[in-house]
């Protein structure tokens, strides 16, 4: 087996590698030398440090040692303030690369939201972020503005669009969100950009017989409609997400590489919780992952948990 991964290195012939690595059970492409230039960041972590000073913010990131951004939305906007074309320069400017943009899916009401929780620490974050979730709710959303979203991605030339979320918490609201979905990755397909959604806890409930996560990924374009898997959340709602991963293969170009603490409560720098990364990580070819974002929501030590993160992480992904 060595000589052959050995032998498909060596020759360059990295599309057969792609077909044949997958069905070994695991892949290297994520592992070893390669591991610390793929290391991702999802801005959603930096709390309101992108809307006071966006660039030096992104060269702190660079820094540390991060090459690829994932954005999420912000007080200032979708795209902190910045045009999505000014937002690309800044980065690229910065020795990083903007590979995927986080949007909403249709506004939130403050019951919606709520129903999202499943501790009291959860209902306790959910309050501390409702200042923000009103400014998000008028900002362009999938189920309103799904075209204009898809014109912007393009144009700031990333290959992904993401659904953050969605309310999911009926089977109404389910169906909306299939609908949402087909019509946004098609827009997007259509601009050369793939389109995802990102799940929570709650896509793991079941409403009336379903759950959220399975009715959606059935219901949609498999082409047109991929997953980023959020390991923490998936975890926390006791998902196992290299199972996920064959339940729809090659369909997870994305992961949230974010950890669960020790009491399963919330996130926390990745190698300090409970998420068994190297495992996750050895399935990275039946999920089909491209790109990993690593994200810790409402940190109270932004930079003091991405250098934690990605540290560890390259220390994952290197052994």
């Amino acid at each position: 087996m060595t000589n052959r991964r050995k032998f498909l290195q060596q020759s360059g012939t990295f599309a057969l590698a792609s077909v044949l690595l997958p069905q070994l059970g695991r892949s290297n492409y994520f592992f070893g030398t390669n591991a610390k230039q793929s290391i991702g960041l999802q801005l959603y972590t930096l709390g309101n440090l992108m809307t006071t000073d966006a660039k030096g913010t992104l060269q702190k990131l660079a820094a540390i040692g991060y090459k690829e951004l994932e954005s999420a939305g912000s007080q200032k906007g979708t795209y902190y303030g910045y045009k999505p074309k000014e937002f690309a320069s800044l980065v690229k400017d910065a020795g990083m690369n903007w590979r995927s943009a986080h949007v909403g899916g249709a506004p939130f009401t403050m019951e919606q939201i709520m129903k999202m929780a499943k501790t009291a620490e959860d209902s306790a974050r959910i309050q501390k972020m409702a200042p923000m979730i009103k400014n998000m709710a008028k900002m362009p959303n999938l189920k309103d503005n799904y075209q204009q979203l898809a014109d912007e991605a393009a144009e700031g030339g990333l290959s992904y669009l993401v659904c953050s979320s969605i309310p999911v918490s009926t089977m109404d609201e389910i169906k909306i969100a299939v609908d949402v979905f087909n019509k946004a990755g098609e827009a997007c397909k259509k601009n050369g950009v793939q389109f995802a959604y990102h799940n929570h806890q709650t896509e793991f409930d079941v409403i009336e017989g379903n759950r959220p996560f399975d009715y959606v990924l059935n219901n949609t374009d498999k082409d047109s409609v991929k997953m980023e898997l959020d390991l923490a959340w998936a975890t926390k709602a006791k998902q196992d997400p290299v199972e996920l991963f064959k339940l729809h293969p090659g369909r997870y170009p994305l992961w949230h590489v974010k950890d669960l603490d020790q009491k399963r409560e919330g996130p926390a720098p990745v190698g300090t919780g409970v998420v068994d990364f190297k495992r996750i990580f050895a399935a990275a070819g039946t999920a089909g992952m491209k790109h990993f974002f690593v994200e810790h929501d409402m940190t109270k030590d932004a930079y003091g948990s991405i250098t934690t993160s990605y540290n560890n992480l390259t220390k994952i992904l290197s052994a």
